[in-house]
């Protein structure tokens, strides 16, 4: 018989020499501490510092003080049951370890353990309990929804309770019972590897009739495994209510075979885990192990064959021969669900006998959609807003600029708008110094504004707001507005703004050679934007979070001065709303005389029984998505459940965030009120200039629109057949190998069965399944306009209508119109000619109308210069209507084509072709401000050439012989038709003069724009 090992006294007499500290040491260590409590307090309190600037103190402190909170109680649980695990073990270890081969070895180990021992019994503990604190507190949101939910009012369809027990309550529990099933494992595997080490249990043979484990090591892990048992029975009781949130291969939440084999499947599992734990307390007091491994093995057998054979057997042999009846009552269930959380239930279908004839004037009833269309791409005229109104270098717009509506003249109009950002890159290297990137260059500068429906002289936008200053009918409508943009999304850098009164001013607005400083109109911010920097202490932690130490010593830092960062829209309302899931889109508005950044917010769960679960991000990727490199925000992985509960606005000048209750009944909405009671304002305050620019959100749009793929069939025995689903066509205008969806677009138009035309965002369906052939199969639109009231939405908003073509008829989709726009012979030779030269044919959106009793697709297309200075011009619009085609300068001319010489209406375009120049653009347009001249910018920022327009002569020639060149070309077919082929040598001639013509303007103007 051995001795367990006891604490070794230390050798040789007399107590240890104390060493003596080194100063240096003492010094160096003292001082990496207050630079390590520098570094952090520089990013904890300045956080602190951006909360508090912007009113929203309660979320920071909320956020941190529940993290913390769970952090402790999940590092205390975890800690405290390993520690005692391990002491217990130790503690109860037997004085005289048996003597055997076993012990023998175990010896050694426990020699060289002995040392560490006190170490490793502290450590781990503390080890293993930070990360389980890590895991805790990042359960924040679960708990405080837990604690802070609301009911439904409505219940589930099988344990009938209410909707938010599985939305707020189970969650947790589920967490809750699966971290504590974590802390019995650890602390159980720490307890037996102790009580192996120093003999309380043994594995190896024993004396015959001699126990295994000592009395002290029964009980420990008898208790243990009793308790994980009883949480293994929890877990089981609480599979049951989860199964209702289950992902099927037909459909989602619990099927026939789960209600009638799993579930109770799972309820006698607990009752079987409940036996065995109370076999194990038996054991506890007995000190028989065979009862609680016999209890184990029953139990195993169980989940094996109740738990897993059993439902298997009931799906195989009684299910999948009567898949259609049996699991008819689980699919209306999850068609039901899924209709109710994603706000499809309501969805206004209408049978459309859509017809392929075009009649002529069969648009005369459509006049006021018609007048709308859309000619003006946002994803492809960024260009030509950036030649025509960029203005400054330091200035820049974004790639993809956002459609809105703006009244007119008493007419609301289709707007594509844009806002002029700041653009650092645009400077040169020279002019790049701290002075200048963050206290000279800090703002953007105005909107810019053109017709959606109607070009401009020579196919450019026709502006109606723009210049610096910003002038034109957006300025006139709101009496002036506040055109500097501290705050936009591609502002990624921080900004010292504001200075004492009486100091001159030193950040740029614009260069005007009126000014009596020499061509500089610079201003000083006034408003109240970002936390002070005025103190030592604000400076020295923010010297340290950005590393700048120009920060320190700055004159241009002053006691009134300001920081400014996080300036994209989307970050600052994630950051202040950290519940909400946001939109991929922000896009701008004049309000009230301010720029708005407006922001949709949602709210969203994966715990919605019965409901069809979607992959946010594949549901909402589409052309925009990838053209921007996905989704530029964090996206849930799955939700079954959505809700456009908040819209939120950032104001460009001020960054001032405000969130509004859009969908106040909302549970999840009103359960994070209950958190943070002052973060989000009442829909009453939204100003009816503020409501004129709120919008349907695409990403909820895309979402929806990929549901009604399928759940437009609502009947249970047509969705398990599945022959009626459907799918969004990929987009026809994408030059991709694998092309994405085409996106939804916003238009005016007038739905059959509406009174008046609305803006509304739209898509349409071709036929699911494996298939190639692309027709139309329906047409979604959803009523995007909230109206312009004080505080009260559109009755109507929100409204979507699916137009569904009836099965026997052929109406093209996407795809096939853009193939019959390709193919056809007379418009590819036109294009062709149009890229002959120094030019390039751009393909804007195909947009797909319904009126005039069918579908109608309009498509505007773009010519751009491939060398030199590049934008695109709107040249061409191509239109289709069933097999019918039209091709010309306008769309007005391009619908009469196909209507049989008279489309019954006036498109926006109508006469642009002869006189070009619609509308009167304001001054300035050009890029630089009327009667000015560049003039000198501080701190080295260079002075700019005069913007050239680009040569109106060429243009007319290029146009003229591209009009002959098509004329030519239609004689020529009509002369082959005939067998003229005397005319048809002479049509030749002239074409071939028109080419020889227009290829020497293309290159006259190329040379004029280079």
């Amino acid at each position: 018989m051995s001795f367990a090992a006891a604490p070794r006294r230390p050798s040789g007499g007399g107590a240890p020499r104390a060493r003596r500290r080194s100063p240096l040491g003492v010094a160096v260590v003292a001082v990496a501490v207050v630079i390590a409590a520098l570094l952090l307090l520089a990013q904890f309190w300045t956080e602190v510092m951006w909360f508090g600037q912007l009113g929203f103190s309660r979320v920071i402190w909320t956020e941190w003080g529940t993290r913390a909170a769970l952090f402790a109680a999940g590092f205390l649980i975890m800690a405290g049951a390993v520690f005692w695990s391990f002491t217990a073990a130790y503690r109860s270890r037997p004085i005289y370890a048996p003597s055997t081969p076993e012990q023998a070895t175990l010896d050694q180990y426990r020699e060289a353990v002995e040392p560490l021992r006190r170490v490793v019994m502290i450590a781990a503990p503390v080890l293993v309990g930070f990360f389980a604190g890590l895991a805790a507190s990042a359960q924040w949101r679960t708990v405080l929804l837990a604690f802070n939910g609301e009911s439904f009012g409505e219940t589930d369809p099988e344990f009938n309770m209410d909707l938010g027990f599985f939305v707020f309550t189970l969650p947790m529990l589920r967490f809750s019972v699966g971290f504590l099933i974590s802390v019995v494992v650890i602390a159980g595997i720490a307890g037996l590897i102790t009580h192996y080490l120093y003999g309380g249990l043994r594995v190896g043979p024993a004396a015959a009739g001699g126990p295994r484990t000592t009395s002290a090591a029964r009980i420990h892990l008898a208790v243990v495994g009793a308790v994980g048992l009883l949480l293994i029975a929890a877990n089981y009781w609480l599979d049951r209510y989860s199964l209702l949130t289950n992902t099927g291969a037909r459909f989602d939440g619990a099927s026939y075979s789960d209600v009638h084999a799993v579930i109770p499947a799972k309820g006698i599992l607990t009752v079987v885990a409940i036996f065995v734990a109370a076999l194990f307390i038996v054991t506890a007091f007995r000190g028989d192990w065979r009862l609680p491994a016999i209890g184990v093995g029953l139990m195993v057998v169980s989940a094996i064959a109740i738990g897993g054979i059993y439902p298997a057997v009931v799906q195989r042999f009684q299910v999948n021969p009567n898949a259609q009846e049996l699991e008819s009552e689980f699919i209306q269930r999850n068609i039901d669900a899924t209709l109710s959380a994603f706000g499809i239930d309501d969805v206004e279908k209408e049978q459309y006998d859509a017809t392929t004839e075009a009649q002529e004037g069969a648009l005369r009833s459509d006049a006021e959609t018609a007048a709308s269309i859309r000619l003006l791409d946002p994803q492809i005229v960024s260009p030509s807003f950036r030649q025509l109104q960029q203005n400054k270098q330091y200035y820049n717009f974004d790639d993809s600029l956002s459609v809105d509506r703006y009244e007119i003249d008493g007419e609301s109009r289709d707007t594509v708008i844009a806002v002029r950002e700041l653009n650092l890159d645009g400077l040169g290297q020279d002019q790049r110094n701290w002075v200048n990137d963050h206290t000279v260059y800090t703002h953007g500068y105005g909107v810019v504004a053109a017709f959606g429906e109607q070009p401009g002289p020579d196919g450019r936008p026709a502006f109606f707001e723009g210049g610096i200053p910003s002038q034109g009918a957006i300025s006139d409508i709101e009496d002036g507005y506040e055109p500097r943009i501290y705050f936009s999304p591609s502002t990624d850098t921080y900004s010292i703004v504001g200075a004492p009164e009486g100091t001159e001013a030193w950040e740029l607005d614009y260069q005007a050679d009126d000014q009596e400083n020499g061509g500089q109109v610079n201003t000083t911010f006034t408003g109240d934007a970002g936390p002070d920097v005025g103190t030592f202490g604000s400076k020295l932690l923010y010297a340290l979070k950005f590393g700048e130490e120009q920060l320190l010593f700055s004159d241009r830092v002053t006691s009134e001065s300001q920081i400014l960062y996080d300036r994209d829209p989307q970050q600052r309302v994630s950051k202040v709303a950290p519940w909400l899931t946001l939109d991929n889109k922000v896009y701008p508005a004049v309000v009230d005389g301010r720029v708005k950044w407006i922001v949709d917010a949602y709210t969203t769960t994966d715990a919605f029984p019965y409901s069809s679960s979607t992959p946010l991000d594949e549901a909402v990727a589409d052309t925009l998505t990838q053209q921007q490199g996905g989704a530029p925000i964090e996206l849930p992985e799955e939700v079954n459940y959505i809700r456009n509960s908040v819209k939120a606005t950032v104001d460009a000048y001020d960054g001032s965030v405000d969130l509004y209750a859009w969908d106040a009944e909302d549970p999840i909405l009103k359960a994070w009120t209950n958190v943070f009671p002052t973060s989000v304002k009442p829909m009453e305050e939204i100003s009816g200039d503020l409501m004129s620019h709120v919008r349907y959100p695409e990403d909820l749009f895309k979402v929806q629109r990929t549901l009604l793929s399928q759940y437009h069939v609502t009947d249970s025995a047509e969705f398990f057949s599945g022959q009626d689903f459907w799918n969004n066509p990929t987009d026809p205008t994408s030059d991709a190998a694998t092309a994405p969806l085409q996106p939804p677009y916003y238009l005016t138009l007038q739905m059959p069965g509406q009174e008046e035309s609305a803006f509304s965002l739209t898509s349409t369906f071709i036929p699911g399944g494996n298939t190639d052939r692309e027709v139309l199969t329906g047409f979604l639109a959803a009523d995007a306009d909230a109206g312009n009231k004080d505080g009260e939405v559109a009755e109507d908003y929100g409204k979507l209508r699916l137009l569904e073509l009836p099965r026997d008829t052929t109406v093209p989709g996407p795809g096939q119109v853009q193939n019959n726009f390709d193919s056809n012979p007379t418009i590819s030779e036109q294009l062709n000619i149009l890229q002959i030269g120094a030019s390039t044919v751009r393909r804007g959106n195909q947009l797909t109308l319904p009126v005039g009793g069918g579908l109608l697709y309009v498509q505007p297309v773009y010519i751009q210069s491939t060398g030199g200075t590049q934008f695109p011009l709107l040249r061409k619009v191509l239109v289709a209507f069933g097999d019918n085609i039209g091709f010309a300068d306008t769309l007005d001319e391009a619908l009469d084509q196909v209507f049989g010489g008279d489309s019954g209406i006036e498109a926006g375009d109508a006469g642009t072709a002869e006189d070009q120049a619609p509308i009167t653009p304001p001054d300035g347009e050009a890029g630089t401000e009327p009667g000015t001249d560049p003039g000198t910018e501080p701190s080295g920022a260079p002075s700019e050439p005069a913007t050239e327009e680009p040569g109106d002569t060429g243009s007319t020639e290029l146009d003229a012989a591209l009009q002959e060149a098509a004329t030519a070309m239609e004689d020529a077919n009509a002369a082959q038709r005939e067998g003229d082929w005397a005319a048809y040598g002479e049509a030749q001639d002239r074409l071939q003069q028109a080419l020889e013509d227009a290829i020497a303007a293309e290159q006259a103007q190329g040379g004029s724009a280079g």
